[in-house]
Order: structure tokens, then C-alpha cells, then sequence
């Protein structure tokens, strides 16, 4: 008797909670939908690579609600055939060897939907680290990568206020709190998911807070706008070359002037 058939679905979640969509232009020179997280779901879990490989039941992952979801097709692969699986690729995904431009939740996915279903998960999503690092602007939102990558390497979800600050404010340090979990007991060791990450703010609580969301972004656009008409004037640069220039003078201006004061 054939294997009863399984939905295989993929499902999408935008990291930066709207955050990449609305900065992308000014940062990047171009539009960005989403930070991409994705997970596999299948037989009632949905699996993805984060501090490991992970699963919890469908619908009930750290990620909230999904921002879509991809029919990849129906597997016939038995459960047990595909937990074995998983046990034989678990040394290629570990939070070490997790690498948000190279190696991350969406390799994962995409490996396991061809191994499901002979499918790969969109394009988009997987040329997503390309598109970013092939940006003139990429220098400057390195320190942002970075402290995203530590928050995923220990099965953290990045929260929309921390993204927020690592953007307008790329000095500030954050904190990762774990919030992921590992049931499937790969790759797992005791206190890994500790962060030695600090927050200023929580051990003073009488130091000033940084600016709101609000105000920061509005000075920020001011003064690229400025910059940008000041460039213009000038003559000498068409429209997109000049917003490039004005985003990169006004976020090294704001970079050198955060190091002075540290």
C-alpha cells in the first residue's frame, strides 16, 4: 500500500517586521520586502535551522504568524524516513556553523523541500543576501548583519525595537534573549544559549534613553535631504548616484560622531 500523501508547505516570515521594506531605498539604494526567515511545514510541524535544526507544532513557532505561505506540493515520504533524514544532515546545521549571508534558515528549507518534494523555495528569497552585499551601501549595515546573525545563532527572534536601534542607532549594543527551543534535541549543548550580550539601558536605569523611533528617522531623512539637495545643486551627480552619496555622507557623519562620544 503506497505511503499516504503530505502537504508540503513553506512558510515566510520578514525578520525586520516591516523595518527593511520602509528603510531599504534610503540604506540600500533599493527596495527590500523582507528580512527572510522561512520553515518548513509538514506532517503538523514546521522545521527550520536556527541556534539547529528545530521544529515545533505548525502554527507555534517563535516567528508569529507567518507573512505568507508557499505550496511546495505533496511528499510521500514516511515521517520516520524523513526524521532519519534530518538526523544525517544535523552536523551541517549547527549554530556554529550558521552564517546569515551563507548558510541559513533558507539553505535549510530549500534542501529539505528538493528532499521532499524535488522543489527548491523561491528565488527571491534565497538571492536575498546577494542583493544586499552587492550594494554600495552594504559597508554600513555590516555591524547589523552581525549582531542579527549572533541573535539567530542562539535561536533568538530579533525584535522589532532591537532592529530599529541596530539601524538608526548601528553602535548601540543589544541584547539577544534565547526564546527559540530545540525539540527535536539536535545540536544542542547545556548553557549554549546563553548571551553575553548587555544592555545599557537595563543596567542604568537612570541613563537617558535614546531617541524615539519617530524623531530619529525624521532627523535622519531630514538630513540626507538636505545632503541630497546640496548634491544636486552641484551639477555633477544624476538622482540615484546622488541619494547613494547623501545616505553614505549622513551615515558615516552619524557613525563618526557615535565614536566620538563612546
Amino acid at each position: 500500500m503506497a505511503e499516504e500523501g503530505h502537504k508540503v508547505s513553506l512558510n515566510v516570515y520578514d525578520l525586520s517586521q516591516g523595518m527593511a521594506r520602509q528603510f531599504s531605498m534610503t540604506l540600500l539604494g533599493k527596495p527590500i520586502e523582507g528580512i527572510w526567515h522561512t520553515g518548513v511545514v509538514v506532517y503538523g510541524n514546521e522545521y527550520y535551522f536556527s541556534g539547529g535544526l528545530e521544529h515545533s507544532p505548525a502554527g507555534a513557532t517563535p516567528y508569529g504568524t507567518p507573512l505568507r505561505v508557499i505550496d511546495l506540493g505533496i511528499t510521500h515520504v514516511p515521517k520516520d524516513v524523513f526524521e532519519m533524514y534530518l538526523q544525517e544532515i544535523s552536523p551541517q546545521y549547527t549554530a556554529e556553523s550558521y552564517n546569515l549571508l551563507k548558510h541559513n534558515c533558507n539553505n535549510f528549507s530549500n534542501e529539505v523541500a528538493q528532499f521532499l518534494v524535488g522543489a527548491t523555495i523561491p528565488d527571491y528569497i534565497l538571492n536575498l543576501p546577494n542583493e544586499v552585499m552587492n550594494s554600495p551601501m552594504s559597508p554600513l549595515i555590516l555591524p547589523m548583519i552581525e549582531r542579527l546573525e549572533q541573535t539567530m545563532k542562539v535561536g533568538a527572534v530579533p525584535q522589532a525595537p532591537e532592529f530599529k536601534e541596530q539601524i538608526l542607532f548601528p553602535d548601540k549594543e543589544t541584547t539577544s534573549t534565547k526564546v527559540g527551543h530545540d525539540p527535536l534535541g539536535i545540536n544542542k549543548k547545556e548553557g549554549e544559549s546563553k548571551s553575553s550580550g548587555t544592555t545599557k539601558d537595563n543596567n542604568n536605569p537612570g541613563q537617558a534613553k535614546a531617541p524615539g523611533l519617530g524623531d530619529a528617522r525624521g532627523k535622519l531623512q531630514e538630513e540626507i535631504a538636505s545632503e541630497f539637495a546640496a548634491i544636486m545643486a552641484s551639477g555633477t551627480l544624476g538622482a540615484s548616484e546622488a541619494a547613494v552619496l547623501a545616505t553614505r555622507r549622513v551615515m558615516e557623519k552619524y557613525g563618526s560622531t557615535k565614536s566620538t562620544q563612546s
